[in-house]
């Protein structure tokens, strides 16, 4: 069972200080949230592995962190230039989970995610490392990420073959402005029963008040100044909708996100604990039918699920 907000921790270390990434991590399990997302490449603009070491640390403090916090990492990217340190080989996949356990402290994982399809080796090898590593107590559950939905389907096909439970999760962007996921990532999670894990769920901040930040001269990388132009009809209408509601516009993306079925968890990323209480709001947002329709007109989809979305 895992909270309704999971903390993403890509920014502990390159942009979150250790200090601050824990006093962050203990103020998310007062505000209940327990699960807590990672990768083996977080915090490589430093040192590869460096967000994991963070995480461990502070679990090595005690207190019952560790018991507490539902762990979930992800492995794929190099972790140097040598070609077998990275993917999923069988050999990456032992060795990769072993660098996680070291760094994190942990003698388990609870949920360890393929970052990202690897269409070079087989399910038979994926499948036979992760399920020794089972056997061995080092991980519990298996989870993907940035998967197509015929990735899912294949993979969990393949389980099925070998007696195994296959994917519980499956981590992907979705967000009011990212809807692709309905055609056929979203229900391909219902049918074979994964919870869905939305990441980047505030479009890297637009739909967290972008046009606010802008009026009181806030600056934002160029690709995302460009993007708000384009954008600015439909935020206008976002914020007023918002206004009209008296929520915050990140809190109603989050919500919007927590009302589509199968949805898990989205993941926030805060920088500071103040973004942290803000985003834990989010949850507490309760948007009916008529407010979901008027969002679906101010950020249509792709029209629900393939192939109704584009075919009789």
């Amino acid at each position: 069972m895992v909270s309704p907000l999971c903390l993403g921790t890509m920014n502990f270390g390159p942009l979150t200080t250790e200090k601050d990434a824990h006093r962050i991590m203990d103020r998310a399990l007062e505000l209940g949230i327990n699960f807590f997302d990672t990768a083996n490449a977080y915090g490589r603009s430093i040192k590869f592995g460096l967000t994991e070491e963070i995480i461990g640390r502070w679990f090595a403090l005690g207190g019952g962190r560790r018991q507490k916090v539902v762990v979930a990492t992800k492995l794929y990217s190099a972790s140097s230039e040598w070609p077998n340190d990275g993917r999923l080989s069988a050999r990456n996949i032992r060795q990769a989970c072993e660098a996680s356990l070291a760094r994190l402290q942990t003698d388990h994982l609870d949920l360890y995610q393929m970052h990202h399809v690897d269409r070079e080796t087989p399910w038979e090898e994926i499948w036979e490392a992760y399920q020794v590593l089972c056997q061995q107590g080092k991980l519990i559950y298996a989870g993907s990420s940035n998967f197509a939905g015929w990735h899912i389907a294949k993979a969990q096909e393949q389980a099925r073959a070998r007696h195994y439970q296959g994917l519980i999760s499956e981590q992907s962007l979705y967000n009011l402005l990212s809807r692709q996921v309905e055609l056929e990532v979203l229900p391909a999670c219902r049918d074979y029963g994964l919870g869905l894990i939305p990441w980047s769920p505030l479009a890297s901040g637009i739909l967290g008040g972008a046009l606010q930040k802008q009026r009181k001269g806030r600056r934002s990388e160029q690709y995302i100044q460009e993007r708000v132009e384009r954008l600015r009809p439909q935020l206008k209408a976002y914020d007023a909708f918002c206004q009209e509601r008296e929520e915050q516009p990140a809190n109603v993306a989050l919500a919007w996100l927590l009302h589509q079925e199968g949805v898990a968890a989205p993941i926030i990323g805060p920088r500071t604990i103040e973004q942290l209480e803000s985003s834990a709001k989010a949850a507490e947002v309760r948007l009916k039918k008529r407010d979901l329709e008027q969002l679906d007109q101010i950020f249509p989809g792709p029209g629900g699920p393939a192939p109704e979305a584009y075919a009789w």
